[in-house]
């Protein structure tokens, strides 16, 4: 099951990029319809069948060109529902040998929630509020197959107790940098939502100015109604650029936390297995900032965009895989401490 946990974790990897692929070629409607695609299992693409779809939807035009992407992600994303429902049967069948069964359970309610949502991302014509909520369910999604798959490798590593004492002391503050990253994907989930990436297209200003003109209210107005077609986005130019700027400090407050965090960490990982952990984090905060910053210095590439998305969920699984770690140290040197104090009370007696 390890394995197979292992496999829906990278696969949703692809799931997750696909989906920032088919946001930024605007194919999110591509397909019209929810699941198939003008009424077919695939993209419509001879003659006869494009006559047929545009007789059915005669306000979408078929464009074979966003089709395919819309309705690639979609088969993706059924594979990955298919691995899911397995790990839940095979968690249900062997649950009296020991493997997990809680969790992958609520994985295949959870996937079956995130499917609604990538109908909704369809039926409601891209509704920001829809498509961040999706986005984000992508990456709760993968997070918690990450999770599944550190708890199925049931190795966790060992520490002299004075040294657990001390780590276990930077664990709330890692919960705390661990909420700062998914506010921060939260905050380019609705960035992407909105269109807001190009709002800003020079750095470390933001249109030739430190603090420009930004409409909060309307950048970040959730009650927004419904429709008609959120394609392209319906904010105005300051709304976007609060968003965008918003951001931007969401980055640097990430940046800031985490180095002085991590370099706590790493004074106490010295000559630990931990350390390499700390420093994974490390490594892929630093490629997720020089990616933001490509980003806006190459005006938005699809590849670096991509790429921005992958090391996002590549940035909070390395987070997880941090605490998770942690979680071992507490609970062995708490053992440790028990044991130490009943041979001390047997010594006593």
């Amino acid at each position: 099951m390890g394995q197979a946990a292992l496999a829906a974790t990278l696969f949703a990897v692809v799931v997750v990029m696909l989906g920032a692929w088919t946001r930024l070629v605007d194919a999110g409607l591509g397909c019209p319809d929810w699941p198939g695609c003008y009424g077919f299992l695939s993209v419509p693409q001879s003659e006869a069948s494009i006559a047929i779809a545009e007789a059915r939807f005669p306000h979408a035009p078929v464009d074979v060109s966003k089709g395919w992407p819309e309705m690639i992600h979609r088969y993706a994303a059924g594979i990955l529902g298919l691995i899911v429902f397995g790990l839940a049967g095979y968690g249900i069948r062997h649950r009296k040998s020991g493997v997990p069964v809680r969790l992958p359970i609520f994985l295949a309610f959870f996937i079956l929630l995130q499917g609604a949502f990538g109908m909704w991302t369809v039926t409601l014509k891209l509704w920001p509020q829809v498509v961040a909520l999706h986005l984000l369910g992508g990456f709760t999604t993968l997070s918690l197959l990450a999770l599944l798959t550190l708890r199925l490798r049931g190795r966790k590593p060992t520490i002299e107790p004075a040294r657990a004492t001390a780590l276990a002391r930077l664990r709330p503050w890692l919960y705390g940098g661990l909420m700062l990253v998914i506010l921060q994907i939260a905050l380019g989930a609705w960035t992407a939502a909105n269109y807001a990436a190009v709002a800003c297209t020079d750095i470390p200003t933001c249109q030739g100015e430190w603090w420009p003109k930004m409409d909060f209210q309307h950048g970040f107005d959730i009650t927004q109604s419904v429709g008609p077609n959120y394609l392209g986005g319906q904010l105005t130019a300051e709304g976007r650029v609060a968003i965008q700027v918003t951001h931007r400090i969401g980055a640097l407050v990430v940046l800031g936390y985490f180095t002085g965090l991590l370099l706590a960490f790493w004074r106490r990982t010295k000559n630990t297995s931990i350390q390499a952990a700390v420093g994974l984090v490390a490594v892929v905060l630093c490629a997720q900032i020089l990616l933001g910053l490509a980003n806006v210095v190459l005006h938005i590439p699809l590849s670096v965009a991509v790429a921005h998305n992958a090391m996002g969920a590549a940035l909070l699984i390395s987070v997880i895989n941090l605490l998770w770690r942690l979680q071992g140290y507490r609970r062995r040197h708490g053992a440790q401490s028990m044991n130490a104090n009943t041979k001390h009370q047997e010594a006593t007696a």
